[in-house]
């Protein structure tokens, strides 16, 4: 088979702007469609809860189809997507925070404290924020070692939401289990991942 031809910086450039476009869809999607939703706060919170968890998913997809097809190119789409996700988690928290508690912290610190599901879903959005501040490449300078330690905490914020949702959900778990189907899958294959390469490694230290 022929070697995979890398893309160019051009090629890249491109890329990024189109991926910044499409990535935008959802957000108009959902503007467009608010003034005809019957609950438009209830509409704008789910909308982006939802969206914030597929751009969780794709991110976690990134790895996967770099190895599988041999485009390292992919890498450098990976931290659009990830502040995609930070975007869509901000208008969430921001949709609940401003319209439903009207920007009141001791109803919102309640709700916190109280509701299992936003506990969850409120220390998602902290995790994520830390990961957003730490996305640049000063960032991994001053962190060296830390900052791949510190951004492995994409496992744990893509379960949380996953809980979140599966929470939240009261009678019909059908698209929270989907959900968690498809992060299952996407954790799996790492841990299978990490076993091949400590048997490997293993076998070339006999």
């Amino acid at each position: 088979m022929a070697a995979t031809r890398p893309l160019t910086p051009r090629h890249i450039t491109w890329l990024k702007i189109a991926l910044f476009i499409v990535c935008l869809i959802p957000a108009a999607w959902i503007a467009l469609h608010v003034t005809s939703a019957v609950n438009p706060v209830e509409y704008v919170t789910h909308q982006t809860g939802t969206w914030t968890l597929n751009f969780l998913l794709i991110t976690l997809c990134v790895t996967p189809l770099r190895i599988i097809s041999g485009r390292n190119e992919l890498l450098r789409f990976r931290r659009m997507l990830g502040l995609f996700a930070f975007f869509y988690v901000c208008c969430h928290f921001a949709t609940w925070f401003g319209l439903d508690h009207l920007f009141d912290f001791g109803a919102m610190w309640h709700d916190v404290v109280k509701r299992r599901f936003i506990t969850v879903g409120f220390i998602a959005f902290v995790l994520m924020a830390a990961l957003a501040v730490t996305s640049n490449a000063a960032s991994v300078r001053r962190l060296k070692r830390n900052w791949a330690r510190l951004h492995k905490a994409i496992y744990a914020i893509a379960i949380l939401g996953v809980v979140h949702y599966w929470w939240l959900v009261k009678r019909d778990i059908t698209d929270p289990a989907i959900y968690a189907v498809l992060l299952a899958i996407l954790l799996g294959w790492r841990i299978w991942r990490a076993q091949q390469q400590q048997r490997q490694a293993a076998a070339r230290a006999r």
